[in-house]
């Protein structure tokens, strides 16, 4: 008897190292049917140091095939985990034939600074950033197969980046964007003054002129497609629909969504579903989608 339990722990405990290293072993989306998350670390030319930023490799990332990209950008106080941590993101992406690259970008609005020289967070992602991914990876590397979005600060990055750069991407979204960062956001949250103003200067700066995305924005065949969402408690509220009520008279093609929900995990979680799907419409690479 004694022996019988001493062989059953055993087995016991082999069953557990194997579970265990299955879990953490690294296996290709071929071998698990699911989606491949790699954290990779690469120098800036633009910033002058190393960058991190996650990848989530599709499930059937193999052999020759090119795939469209995604850049999903965080928030203000938040990194390039965040996405991946906080929301059901791998589940959500996992049918969806692409790359989703979430970089670190600190508090940086996604902006040159307007105080320190050598913070040049708009020429990361759209220089550095881009050309290191499709270096790296097999990606379809034109406008057509690119999107980018965010939330808070990183749907302001995302929308800006976009019209200042045209010829990049073909999808921009945002949930609850910050758009009015280089107006007035800090006189209404003086919780963010001081990282404004390092970031934007002061009033009336050019920095605040070439960041506005009111101001950016024209009718021009060279627009990408605009997403917009933002929930009914969220203390953006106002100046997403400012922006709706923008693109709505430049007659530029956009969607807005406006739910309930506040400036919040919850929220920005729950409205992955409807972006991806959204993304997949504009980019022609819909759930399960061949290339």
């Amino acid at each position: 008897m004694r022996r019988g339990i001493q062989i059953l722990c055993l087995v016991l405990l082999l069953t557990a190292e194997i579970a265990l290293a299955q879990k953490t072993a690294s296996v290709s989306p071929s071998e698990n049917g699911k989606i491949r998350v790699e954290e990779s670390v690469f120098h800036s030319a633009s910033l002058g140091r190393d960058m991190h930023y996650l990848v989530l490799l599709p499930r059937d990332y193999s052999g020759t095939r090119r795939f469209p990209v995604l850049y999903l950008l965080h928030g203000l106080y938040g990194d390039y985990k965040n996405w991946d941590t906080r929301t059901h993101l791998e589940q959500i992406a996992a049918p969806y034939p692409w790359l989703i690259v979430t970089p670190d970008a600190g508090d940086s609005w996604y902006t040159n600074s307007a105080s320190k020289p050598a913070d040049r967070f708009e020429d990361y992602i759209a220089k550095d950033l881009i050309s290191e991914i499709d270096r790296k990876y097999r990606t379809i590397a034109e406008k057509r197969a690119r999107a980018v979005a965010g939330l808070s600060m990183g749907g302001y990055g995302g929308i800006k980046l976009a019209l200042k750069y045209p010829d990049l991407f073909a999808f921009a979204g945002s949930l609850s964007g910050a758009f009015n960062a280089p107006q007035n956001l800090d006189d209404l949250r003086p919780e963010f003054r001081a990282q404004l103003l390092e970031v934007f200067g002061n009033s009336g700066s050019a920095t605040r002129t070439d960041n506005d995305v009111f101001l950016l924005l024209r009718n021009s065949p060279d627009n990408p497609y605009f997403y917009v969402a933002c929930g009914t408690g969220d203390f953006f509220l106002e100046t997403n629909r400012a922006l709706v009520a923008r693109l709505s008279t430049l007659k530029i093609p956009y969607e807005y969504h406006e739910t309930p929900g506040g400036h919040a995990w919850e929220y920005w979680d729950a409205q992955l579903t409807p972006l991806f799907s959204a993304v997949g419409r504009s980019l022609g690479f819909t759930s399960e989608s061949k290339q």
